[in-house]
C-alpha cells in the first residue's frame, strides 16, 4: 500500500511556535503510512530546517522576498505537487494559506489550512484577502476555541472550521536536572529565574514584562530573568532593558533551535500577551514544570485554570502578575504544586500524541 503524501506549506521555518510544531508532530506521526514534504519561502528563516529533515521530512525553499513573490510560487508548487504525486496539502498562516488556495483550485488537491492567530489582529489587506479566498479549500483548523470562533464569527466561512488543539511532546519536554543555564549565567542555583520564550513583536509586551521584572526586583534581589528569542522589536526591548538598569539580571540568549535548557532554568514562566492563539511555548514550559503566571489572553484561559494549572489575570490588568509571581515567591509550597500542576495539565489534555492521532484522522479522511 502507497504512502499518503502530505505537503506543508508554510511561510517560514524560523522559530515561532506554529514552526516548531512541524518537526516535534513529524517525530510521532506514522512514517509507515504517511510521507512529509515542507515548503517554505525565506530562506533567512530556516532555524527548523535540520530538525525536520532529521525527523524524515523532505524539504524544499521555494525563495520569495515578499508575500506578491510568494503568491507567484504558486506554479512552482503546482509542479511540485504533480510531479511527487501529493495527496493533500496543509497550510500554516495566511500568505502560506492564501497560496495554498490557489494550488487547490489548480489541482483539485485537498488543503487543510492551520489558523493560529485571531482574524481581529491581522492587517486589513490580510483579512481581506483570507475572507475572499477562505472557502477554496477544504478545511479549516483553529488551535484553540477562540480562534476557531473568530474565523467563524469575521469570516463566516461555507467551509467545515474545527478547533484542534495544539499539543506538547510530553515526553521529550521533560527536566532532566542537569540544566547548566545558571552556572553558565552566573545565577545562583538557589536564584529564582522567570523566564519567556517569545517573538520579539508588540503583541507579547516585553516592555511590560522588563518593567514587571523591575518592580519585582525592588523586593526580591534574588530574581533574574531569561527571555529566548529574537524579532523586529529587539532595539527597542534592549533599550528599555539597559534604561531600567537590568543589563546584569535579564538575560537574551537569541534565538534558540532547542529551548529546553532555558525552560529547565526557569522556576516561574510569565506572559504578558495583549492576544495569542495558543502559545507552544506556554505548553512547553509547563511540560517542563515551569509554574505559569500569566495574562488569559486567547487560548492561554483554554489551557489555564485560574489556581489550579497557573495564576492569570486580565489582559487589560497586566500590572497584577508581579503581585501573582510574588505569591509564589512567599509561598515556596504554592510554587511546588504549580510547577507540578502545570505538567499534569499539559499531560491530561495538551500532549502531541493526541494532536498527531487527530491530525492523521484528518489526512486519511481526504485519502480515501
Amino acid at each position: 500500500m502507497s504512502k499518503i503524501k502530505i505537503l506543508h506549506i508554510i511561510k517560514s521555518l524560523g522559530r515561532g511556535g506554529a514552526e516548531m510544531l512541524l518537526p516535534e508532530t513529524l517525530k510521532l506521526h506514522d512514517k509507515n503510512k504517511f510521507e512529509f514534504h515542507y515548503i517554505y519561502f525565506l530562506p533567512w528563516k530556516d532555524q527548523m530546517v535540520e530538525a525536520i529533515e532529521n525527523a524524515g521530512g523532505k524539504v524544499n525553499c521555494f525563495e520569495a522576498k515578499d508575500n506578491i513573490r510568494l503568491l507567484l510560487q504558486y506554479k512552482k508548487i503546482v509542479d511540485y505537487c504533480e510531479k511527487l504525486h501529493i495527496d493533500l496539502i496543509h497550510c500554516h498562516l495566511p500568505w502560506a494559506g492564501f497560496v495554498g488556495r490557489l494550488v487547490h483550485k489548480k489541482t483539485g488537491i485537498p488543503v487543510v489550512y492551520t489558523e493560529h492567530n485571531m482574524q481581529e489582529r491581522y492587517h486589513i489587506a490580510t483579512k481581506t484577502i483570507n475572507k475572499i479566498s477562505f472557502n477554496s479549500q477544504s478545511l479549516a483548523l483553529g488551535v484553540s476555541e477562540d480562534v476557531t470562533n473568530s474565523i467563524l464569527k469575521n469570516i463566516a466561512p461555507k467551509i467545515s472550521v474545527k478547533t484542534l488543539l495544539n499539543g506538547v511532546n510530553t515526553e521529550s519536554f521533560m527536566r532532566s536536572g542537569n540544566s547548566q543555564i545558571k552556572e553558565d549565567l552566573g545565577v545562583s542555583e538557589n536564584a529564582i529565574v522567570i523566564g519567556n520564550v517569545a517573538v520579539f513583536r508588540f503583541q507579547k509586551r516585553l516592555l511590560e514584562w522588563l518593567q514587571l521584572i523591575k518592580k519585582l526586583r525592588s523586593k526580591n534581589s534574588n530574581i533574574y530573568g531569561i527571555i529566548v528569542g529574537a524579532g523586529p522589536l529587539e532595539d527597542e526591548i534592549k533599550e528599555e532593558w539597559r534604561r531600567l538598569g537590568l543589563e546584569d539580571t535579564v538575560f537574551f540568549p537569541g534565538l534558540k533551535t532547542d529551548v529546553k535548557p532555558y525552560f529547565e532554568a526557569m522556576d516561574i514562566f510569565m506572559m504578558s500577551s495583549l492576544f495569542e492563539g495558543l502559545p507552544i511555548a506556554l505548553l512547553e514550559a509547563m511540560s517542563m514544570e515551569c509554574a505559569v503566571v500569566s495574562t488569559d489572553a486567547g487560548g492561554i484561559k483554554e489551557v489555564i485554570r485560574n489556581k489550579e494549572d497557573g495564576l492569570i489575570v486580565p489582559v487589560d490588568e497586566w500590572q497584577e502578575l508581579s503581585g501573582k509571581v510574588q505569591s509564589l515567591i512567599d509561598e515556596p509550597a504554592e510554587l511546588s504544586r504549580h510547577k507540578l500542576a502545570a505538567r499534569k495539565r499539559v499531560i491530561e489534555a495538551f500532549s502531541l500524541k493526541r494532536m498527531v492521532g487527530e491530525l492523521e484522522e484528518i489526512y486519511s479522511s481526504y485519502s480515501n
